[in-house]
């Protein structure tokens, strides 16, 4: 029988819930009433996880535990329930469990005894038997508790730290409701992960995405920024240090003739013995680093591989590293180029051992992560909003530590500043400098609360803290006292909010997640972390709304440090680009897209800026961060949304196939006339040429305007009969200029979004697509490029037409049908006028793998070709005809287009 706590009201949540929280609430309902006793609801940060934890919880009318990451948060959730529930219900932390509801942190529970790390015969033991005395006291006090919820707010930290010690207690609370809480999607998990949630909680209960809440008003809109920076000059010196070594051994193994023998002999000579296709499946590093040897013009492109926009850079220190690991393992270079090769690894942050290369500490990596350049970035942007948004700004700095902790090693002394990378470095910076002083930075973290003088003493004043005592600290007074993180939390989050201080430095532990302080306008990350976890709730601190700004709009900075001349020296960039893999932001132009993208549509997720373009986009940048009014206008707030993914291919084409998309073909594509076998994509005059006629096509449009006029003339002179001549020598002259177009294209390559259209065509043929050409969106980017996508249609379909036409317009690898292209080469005008116009060449492309798994889908697919771009009939690999064409034309690039796939949200 179900013991109601006192104080508890089965009734619901009195205020309104948003839609979203309703019906999650609702599917919670729901799964208790199935019988299920665990669920896990997925909300992003902002979204009210907390509001429903607690209605959950009252809804289910036991005693509750909340188990939550730190002490910000357990804070959070005392407040929230005290003004959530009657008076009566009492809320506290203390681990007796004596309260309605407790609230106590992961590590109140995982306290491990460092003695009991292995049984006797030195066997590792599993969680509950490390456990310190005082975490079984309390898990005893849980199972002697009565019927209870048990709620685990920010769950995904059970993947990374708890996960096997509160599954196994949870088998010692088989009576116990339990509720997961997390802003992490499901779909960023490892499968290991993902089989320890299924365990813990089974099928995640989803809410809206980030996208979807900005759209409908509940989270603020946001930009997505990055500041460029290259390293200090000092660091700069020591990265060009490390990077001769490392250039010395790539020199003298470019200039040997025994690397790039192996290196031929290992991806072009052989390669006919395994298909290109096959080592990108089973080496994919190998593979790729090859490919960027071939850009570097070292080594001849593989038959059958495709140069993709990732291989088109200079090879990293990691295609290096997987080459030579390749060649020290299969080839058994000399002795004297083993040495070589051990002493020039530890320069980009490997080792060579007796089982191949292994990842070591990288030094370059290091001056780049903690380079005080990101320091004196932080303040460069820190003064510009501040000059933009004046008593409105709130600005967060989120750091991995408090102070750089460990002593440098002896190679780094006197490169690195003592505090590199440290919250107190970016105080003592905000606090020394004329421009930021004026805007009161604090530093708050779980050990320390720090300040400019005048900051610190109006905190003082303010706080009426008798209590607490000032410490100066090199310029910064540190406030001490009788007070725990707890209580300072509270009053340095108030005293933030209310604008007394308004740039708040914090760590990522502490400030990083389940902070709320509503005002966050700016945040400016310089942390290392790039998981899904990390970054959705990071952002999280930036995108709740603010009552006192109902227009709020947030810039989410992330400062980049790259350095040019070292393989590597984008390690910095890397972790950028692995921040914004998979989040979803709005670009200027208004496009959700994940990926670096959506801060700037040039950037490539695979190389950074060449070193003079770092300033223009630092430029960039502020002037959109200022542009807070566009970027709200590019979330197009208040419209309609499906709130799925779609998938686009973006494709920069080198010749006449990057001819300008016209507007009416980008908004209702139109298919050309159907293309007569016999004349192989051109057609054949009805009749002879005449002199003027051909004059007309001669002289283009001057002729056709001309003859315009005339017309009008002879009708206002009243003659008919040269009104009449004239009128049918203007449409002789429109037919033949459209005429000419048509040849014009068949003596190039078909516009892209031709090739889109026969792949969605061919998708709606053969039952993949319930949409064919007329779903085809085309959007050109600044850059030249294109992107190309199917509208209307769910996310695996996108996902399915995207693949197929990256597979269409990418060089012939191994499929199973190919498609002619039929040609002219020579001048079409001529041809045309003396009725002899006629293909002259012939280039194949790839039929794509899911519509050619059998003939009739590669037949469905051909008539779509037929329509929007050449006669031909498919040709099957596996025959005399199909084996001969792959011999041929293997490794071809058939419109020399560059592509990458991209996720943008509907």
């Amino acid at each position: 029988m179900t013991r109601v706590t006192a104080g508890f009201s089965r009734t619901h949540w009195p205020g309104t819930l948003r839609p979203y929280q309703a019906t999650a609430l609702d599917r919670l309902d729901a799964a208790w009433a199935g019988g299920r006793r665990r669920a896990w609801a997925v909300l992003p940060p902002g979204a009210g996880k907390t509001l429903i934890g607690l209605e959950a919880a009252r809804r289910l009318a036991r005693k509750v535990v909340v188990l939550v990451p730190n002490t910000a948060i357990q804070y959070q959730w005392l407040a929230h329930w005290r003004r959530f529930t009657p008076a009566t219900a009492t809320a506290g932390a203390d681990r007796s469990l004596g309260a309605d509801v407790t609230v106590l942190t992961y590590q109140s529970l995982a306290i491990f005894d460092p003695d009991a790390e292995t049984d006797d015969e030195g066997r590792a033991r599993g969680p509950m038997r490390r456990l310190h005395a005082n975490g079984r006291e309390l898990i005893e006090r849980l199972a002697g508790a009565g019927p209870l919820t048990l709620v685990l707010d920010e769950c995904h930290h059970l993947l990374d730290v708890w996960g096997r010690l509160v599954a196994e207690v949870l088998e010692r609370l088989p009576d116990a409701m339990v509720l997961g809480l997390t802003g992490t999607p499901p779909e960023s998990l490892s499968p290991a992960e993902a089989a320890l949630v299924d365990t813990l909680f089974g099928t995640p209960i989803l809410g809206a995405s980030i996208p979807a809440l900005v759209r409908e008003g509940h989270l603020a809109p946001f930009a997505e920024l990055a500041w460029l920076t290259p390293p200090t000059a000092v660091e700069a010196d020591h990265i060009a240090g490390e990077a001769e070594r490392f250039a010395e051994l790539t020199t003298d193994l470019v200039t040997s003739t025994g690397f790039l023998t192996w290196l031929d002999a290992r991806f072009t000579a052989n390669t006919h013995a395994v298909p290109w296709t096959r080592t990108e499946k089973d080496e994919p590093r190998l593979a790729a680093a090859a490919l960027r040897m071939h850009h570097a013009g070292l080594l001849g492109l593989p038959p059958g591989a495709r140069m993709r926009e990732e291989h088109r850079h200079v090879p990293s220190a990691d295609d290096w590293v997987a080459l030579l690991d390749d060649y020290v393992t299969r080839a058994a270079p000399g002795a004297d180029t083993v040495e070589a090769i051990r002493r020039a690894l530890p320069s980009v942050g490997y080792t060579l051992t007796r089982r191949g290369v292994r990842a070591a500490w990288s030094p370059v990596d290091r001056v780049l992560a903690r380079s005080a350049a990101k320091t004196y970035a932080t303040v460069e942007i820190a003064a510009a909003e501040g000059a933009a948004l004046g008593e409105r700004l709130r600005a967060l700095v989120l750091c991995d530590h408090e102070r750089a902790g460990a002593r440098l090693p002896a190679r780094l002394r006197g490169v690195l500043e003592a505090e590199a990378g440290s919250a107190w470095l970016v105080l003592g910076n905000l606090v020394a400098d004329e421009r930021t002083a004026p805007l009161g930075p604090m530093l708050v973290t779980g050990r320390t609360v720090a300040a400019g003088p005048a900051t610190a003493r109006a905190f003082l004043a303010w706080a009426d803290r008798p209590d607490l005592s000032l410490t100066e600290d090199g310029g910064v007074c540190v406030i001490g006292g009788s007070w725990s993180a707890r209580t300072w939390v509270r009053l340095v989050t108030a005293f933030f909010e209310e604008g007394h201080c308004r740039i708040l430095v914090g760590t990522r532990a502490l400030l990083g997640e389940g902070w709320d302080a509503r005002g966050v306008n700016a945040l400016i990350d310089l942390t290392s972390a790039t998981t899904t976890t990390s970054v959705v709730q990071t952002r999280g601190r930036a995108l709740r709304l603010d009552p006192s700004w109902p227009e709020k709009v947030a810039n989410v900075w992330t400062v980049v440090c790259v350095a040019d001349g070292h393989p590597k020296g984008a390690a910095d960039w890397q972790r950028f680009v692995r921040k914004h893999r998979g989040y979803l932001a709005a670009a200027p132009d208004g496009e959700i897209v994940s990926g670096v993208a959506h801060v700037d549509a040039v950037f490539s997720p695979y190389a950074p800026p060449a070193p003079g373009e770092l300033d223009a986009v630092n430029a960039a940048m502020l002037a959109r961060a200022s542009a807070r009014e566009a970027t709200r206008e590019a979330w197009r707030l208040g419209t309609g949304f499906r709130d799925e993914l779609v998938h686009t291919l973006r494709v920069r084409a080198a010749r006449t196939a990057g001819a300008p998309v016209r507007e009416e073909e980008a908004a209702r594509p139109e298919p050309p006339p159907v293309v007569p076998a016999a004349a192989c994509a051109v057609p054949a005059p009805a009749r002879p040429v005449s002199a003027a006629t051909a004059l007309a096509l001669a002289g283009g449009g001057a002729t056709l305007l001309l003859l315009t006029v005339l017309t009008w003339v002879a009708v206002l002179l009243g003659l008919p009969l040269l009104a009449t001549g004239t009128f049918l020598g203007v449409r002789r002259a429109r037919a033949l200029r459209r005429a000419e177009r048509l040849l014009e294209e068949a003596a190039g390559d078909p516009p892209l979004l031709r090739f889109a259209c026969a792949v969605a065509d061919g998708l709606l043929a053969t039952g993949l697509s319930r949409r064919g050409a007329e779903g085809v969106v085309a959007r050109v980017e600044p850059d030249g490029s294109y992107r190309l996508s199917l509208a209307d249609v769910d996310t695996v379909t996108s996902e399915r037409f995207a693949l197929a036409l990256d597979e269409v317009l990418s060089p012939i690898a191994a499929p199973r049908y190919v498609m002619p292209r039929y040609v002219l080469r020579s001048a079409p005008v001529q041809e045309w006028l003396a009725g002899a116009a006629r293909a002259d060449g012939v280039v194949y492309h790839a039929v794509p793998a899911v519509l050619g798994q059998n003939r009739g889908r590669a037949t469905a697919f051909a008539r779509a070709w037929n329509t929007w771009i050449s006669a031909g009939e498919p040709v099957y690999a596996n025959t005399p005809e199909g084996e001969g064409v792959l011999a041929t034309h293997r490794g071809e690039d058939p419109l020399s287009a560059t592509t990458v796939l991209r996720v943008a949200w509907d």
